[in-house]
């Protein structure tokens, strides 16, 4: 049995969910006047992971649009990444690495296909979880400085609120994996183990674990 992919109609629907995201995104970084240009800082060198079998399927989608170049590159530096983050986790070191996606121009190498983490981080956001705690996310560091500036209360800066984006996404993840779902096992990866282990598999491949990332 092979590799996973997203039917065209999901595909679709990803990337809709992930156009409603940068839309909410700018509306709330356009209020708080935030902006990623001049800043000394790359929040592609944070370490994220990511969770869902549809967001790893869609970003091969994007990968195979590559040259076997940029491939070669872009795998070799997701090796090192791998290499190198788990050498600091074993050190009790939160790794701080460029993402192998990240071109000498500081720029993303797939921007039309990144995660929802990528596209989410940054402005200040709100989430209310199944069980109901409601949670709110202050945002990267030049933004908790301008709502500092701006803001007499944190709470009063406006947010992104994620709840919504994230259900769609959950949903979208259920009819992806359809009935075999709980089959299949966890995810928790950054974008450089999903280069390095392949695309997706189907759930005999699956069995197998998330170990072989080399």
């Amino acid at each position: 049995m092979g590799e996973l992919f997203l039917p065209p109609e999901l595909s679709c629907e990803i990337a809709e969910i992930y156009a409603t995201m940068a839309e909410s995104y700018d509306q709330v970084a356009k209020q708080i006047s935030l902006t990623c240009q001049g800043c000394p800082d790359n929040c592609c060198d944070s370490y994220f992971q990511h969770y869902t079998y549809c967001e790893w399927a869609y970003l091969w989608e994007g990968i195979r649009k590559l040259d076997d170049d940029q491939l070669d590159h872009i795998t070799a530096q997701a090796k090192a990444y791998v290499h190198e983050s788990t050498d600091l986790i074993s050190k009790q070191i939160r790794p701080q690495i460029p993402c192998p996606l990240l071109s000498e121009e500081g720029l993303c190498g797939l921007y039309a296909h990144r995660l929802m983490i990528c596209r989410t981080h940054g402005v200040p956001a709100t989430l209310t979880r199944p069980d109901g705690q409601h949670m709110r996310f202050p945002g990267c560091f030049r933004c908790q400085e301008i709502v500092k500036d701006r803001y007499a209360v944190e709470a009063d800066a406006p947010a992104m609120e994620r709840t919504i984006l994230y259900q769609r996404l959950a949903q979208l993840e259920s009819r992806f994996l359809g009935h075999k779902r709980h089959l299949y096992p966890r995810i928790k990866m950054t974008i450089a183990e999903m280069i390095v282990k392949g695309p997706p598999q189907d759930i005999k491949s699956c069995i197998k674990g998330q170990e072989d990332c080399l």
